[in-house]
């Protein structure tokens, strides 16, 4: 498998040009990202860290003009596409299913649960990692908060279940229970790095 290094990865989404509220959540998730999945490898889980480090950092370009998601690609896809199209196609699957809007489909949900323990690892950092660390509880605040007409209460009750059990899933695997989650302090420091 041919992953980018911390650095590369760094340098590739500040060659797009991303404001700081996104440096902020990117970094929070890959940081999360990063700690989750160092526990899951420690505890022999098939998951590669460095993939999964760099895919978290690179979750979201598909919300940046500069990468020029194409319009008919659902958020997630188009971060996947635009890894692809950068010859980090390996980390494509790692994102495609990360949006919280997919556990409000049976089908997407279902791809969610059958995923690999890496891309669960993303998509479940990015549900706990708003601009910094928070409770899933208060996460959903915030997107209800931003997004009031959003879904209707079976529907959010469904998602919020949904997320429960990808939190179960994840948390079992690097052998922690949730409120133990913490940041693997890197992204910062790597940015800044790359950007000299």
């Amino acid at each position: 498998m041919t992953v980018p290094s911390r650095r590369e990865a760094a340098r590739l989404l500040l060659s797009l040009h991303p404001p700081p509220w996104h440096l902020r959540h990117v970094c929070a998730v890959a940081d999360v990202a990063a700690f989750l999945a160092r526990g899951a490898a420690a505890r022999g889980e098939a998951v590669h860290p460095l993939a999964v480090e760099t895919a978290a950092l690179l979750h979201d370009v598909d919300k940046l003009s500069a990468a020029g998601k194409p319009g008919h690609l659902r958020h997630g896809d188009g971060s996947a596409a635009w890894l692809e199209a950068h010859g980090l196609g390996e980390l494509a699957p790692l994102v495609r299913d990360h949006p919280v809007t997919r556990l409000a489909d049976d089908a997407d949900a279902a791809a969610v649960t059958q995923a690999t323990t890496g891309a669960r690892i993303v998509a479940y950092a990015d549900k706990r990692a708003g601009q910094k660390l928070e409770p899933m509880d208060e996460r959903f605040r915030s997107w209800h908060r931003r997004y009031p007409d959003g879904w209707d209460a079976a529907v959010a009750a469904t998602v919020v279940a949904r997320a429960r059990e990808l939190e179960r899933d994840v948390c079992a695997a690097a052998g922690i229970e949730p409120e133990q989650v913490r940041r693997l302090r890197w992204s910062r420091r790597t940015l800044r790095e790359a950007a000299r």
